[in-house]
């Protein structure tokens, strides 16, 4: 992960990361964290069930990857 977050950054990546139509790739743009790296921030910061339930939620799904994602209604113009 990169160099340490702020308690408010790391709020904003969880809640980003709860949202299905922001993608994974937004999340990198804005702070420069991997998919890996959210996952692994979610698994430190969520309870163990909440960690789970995230990831039962977003695994597969196709509008967490921009590039399986047809959806441009919640995307900013620089990922358009």
């Amino acid at each position: 992960m990169p160099d340490q977050l702020s308690s408010q950054e790391i709020d904003r990546v969880i809640e980003m990361a709860w949202e299905d139509r922001t993608t994974f790739e937004a999340i990198e743009f804005q702070f420069g964290l991997s998919e890996a790296d959210v996952i692994a921030l979610m698994r430190s910061e969520l309870k163990s069930g909440s960690f789970r339930a995230w990831r039962k939620r977003v695994s597969g799904r196709r509008t967490k990857h921009g590039s399986t994602s047809s959806s441009d209604r919640f995307r900013a113009a620089c990922h358009k």
